[in-house]
C-alpha cells in the first residue's frame, strides 16, 4: 500500500502548471490530500477548473490561475497571484508540456521547434526564474520538473521533444548546484509511456496503439498518473532532503533495456 502523506503539508502552498490533466491533474489533487494550498495553472481553462473542483470536493483549498508558460509575463503574474492567494509558495511541479508532430529531425518545420522548445524548455526556465525568489522568501522549499525518458536517451522522430526534455534535465541539475545551499532542492521526474491525454492523442492517431506501447515496456503496462503524482509529493516531502539534482526515473524498466 502507497504511503499516506494526508496533512504531511498542512499550512504549504503548491504551483502545479499542466495542471489540467493527466501527471498534473494528479499531482495537484495528491498535493491537497497531502494538505497543501494548491494553485492549479495551464491554458485549459475548463479542464483546469475541473481540477479544482475534483480538489474541492476532496475538502481541500485551490483556485485556477490560467497561463502560458512560454510567456514570461503570463508566468511572472501567475507567481504574483499564486503569493497574493496564498501568502508564499513553498512547492512547484513545473509539469506543462507537449509533445509535437513525430516527424524525423530534417523534416522538423522551424516553428515546430520553437513551439516545443518554448513550452517544454523556456517554460521550465521561465517558471523557476519567477518562482525561486518566491521560495527564497519563504527560507527554501522544492522544485520539481517533469522531464522524461526522452531526456535520457533518443526517441526516433520525437527529436525537438526529445531535446527539449535533455534540456529540462540540465536545467534541473544546475539550479540543484545553484540553490541547494539555500534551502531550495531542485529534482525532476523522468516518466515513462504513461497513460495520459498525450498517449491518448498518440494512438487516436493511429501512430501507436496501447498494445505496442505497453509491449514497449518491461513491466508490461502503460504507467498511471497516479504513479508520477507519488513520487513528486515524495520528493516535495521532509523524507527527501537529501535528493537533489536527481532525475527520478519511473517507467517501468524502459530505459533499462
Amino acid at each position: 500500500m502507497a504511503k499516506s502523506y494526508t496533512g504531511t503539508f498542512d499550512g504549504k502552498v503548491a504551483l502545479v502548471t499542466g495542471g489540467a490533466g493527466g501527471i498534473g491533474r494528479a499531482t495537484a489533487v495528491a498535493f491537497a490530500v497531502a494538505g497543501a494550498k494548491v494553485v492549479v495553472s495551464d491554458i485549459d481553462e475548463e479542464a483546469g477548473l475541473d481540477t479544482v473542483g475534483d480538489i474541492s470536493g476532496r475538502g481541500g483549498q485551490a483556485r485556477f490561475i490560467k497561463a502560458d508558460v512560454s510567456d514570461e509575463f503570463a508566468v511572472k503574474a501567475l507567481v504574483s497571484k499564486t503569493l497574493d492567494t496564498y501568502g508564499g509558495l513553498d512547492f512547484a511541479f513545473n509539469n506543462a508540456g507537449i509533445e509535437g508532430p513525430e516527424a524525423p529531425l530534417a523534416e522538423v518545420e522551424l516553428d515546430t521547434w520553437h513551439q516545443i522548445m518554448g513550452i517544454n524548455l523556456m517554460g521550465v526556465f521561465l517558471c523557476m526564474k519567477h518562482e525561486i525568489p518566491a521560495l527564497l522568501e519563504r527560507g527554501g522549499g522544492a522544485i520539481v520538473n517533469t522531464a522524461s525518458v526522452a531526456g535520457l536517451v533518443g526517441f526516433e522522430n520525437l527529436p525537438v521533444y526529445a531535446a527539449s526534455k535533455h534540456g529540462v534535465v540540465g536545467l534541473t541539475r544546475n539550479a540543484a548546484l545553484e540553490y541547494g545551499s539555500q534551502g531550495i532542492r531542485v529534482n525532476a521526474v523522468c516518466p515513462g509511456v504513461i497513460r495520459t491525454e498525450m498517449i491518448d492523442r498518440l494512438i487516436e492517431k493511429g501512430e501507436q496503439t496501447e498494445e505496442s506501447l505497453a509491449a514497449a515496456t518491461p513491466l508490461g503496462r502503460l504507467g498511471r498518473p497516479a504513479e508520477i503524482a507519488a513520487a513528486v509529493v515524495w520528493l516535495c516531502s521532509d523524507e527527501a532532503a537529501f535528493v537533489m539534482g536527481h532525475t527520478m526515473t519511473i517507467d517501468g524498466a524502459y530505459v533499462a533495456q
